[in-house]
């Protein structure tokens, strides 16, 4: 990614959703733009102008490119739920090894948080970070994620590739904790990377320690 510099600065749906999908690849402007065919001039307009408007050869060139799809690309997908695609032919199913499921769980992202609550089980998603080997996120006191504090709890993610029916899923399994202490939660909030989509008042971190991850994997 040395390519990638301060002075990139994908503007619109579509240059946020071909710099994002690049970045989930590894992969520069320019090896995005010679896979599709294209000049790197021409895919850092796409980019960066929020009114370019390439045409359905170019964006089909920038799906197969990116390993995606022109509705994914172009967020016709947005409001579907993922794994609309038929199953491959030849899957293979593997189960990850603890250090596969770390390494994609990552510093930060979106997961789901499933729990018991008086009125049964819910599963919910929030913003969370990894810090000291623990999940953390942040929430308000009285909310669904805030009823985990205290409690056994799983947390998963996973990616879902539709264009190529693939796929993986990491599951955490731990007991959840409110911070309490203002001076781990002020570190927190300086290390942690992930801010509540929702907006709001979110002033109550809650902790899960990792007693048990497993992963899977559905590779074609």
């Amino acid at each position: 990614m040395a390519e990638r510099t301060q002075t990139e600065r994908p503007l619109g749906d579509l240059g946020r959703r071909l710099a994002a999908r690049r970045a989930q690849l590894g992969l520069s402007r320019r090896e995005t733009a010679a896979r599709a065919g294209m000049t790197s001039s021409y895919l850092k307009h796409l980019e960066e102008h929020p009114g370019a408007a390439p045409d359905r050869g170019a964006l089909l060139s920038l799906a197969a490119a990116l390993e995606t799809t022109v509705s994914e690309l172009t967020g016709g997908a947005t409001d579907l739920p993922p794994g609309l695609e038929q199953a491959a032919h030849t899957p293979e199913f593997t189960e990850l090894s603890p250090d596969e499921c770390r390494s994609l769980l990552g510093p930060h992202g979106m997961g789901r948080i499933a729990l018991s609550t008086a009125s049964g089980p819910v599963v919910v998603p929030v913003n969370y970070s990894v810090v000291d080997g623990a999940i953390v996120f942040r929430t308000a006191s009285g909310t669904t994620p805030s009823l985990a504090a205290g409690r056994p709890v799983a947390f998963e993610v996973d990616r879902i590739d539709d264009a190529f029916s693939r796929g993986w899923s990491v599951l955490v399994r731990g007991r959840a904790r409110a911070v309490t202490d203002p001076d781990e939660a002020h570190r927190l909030a300086e290390s942690a990377y992930s801010r509540p989509w929702a907006g709001g008042g979110r002033d109550l971190w809650v902790r899960v320690e990792q007693q048990a991850v497993t992963g899977r994997r559905i590779a074609v």
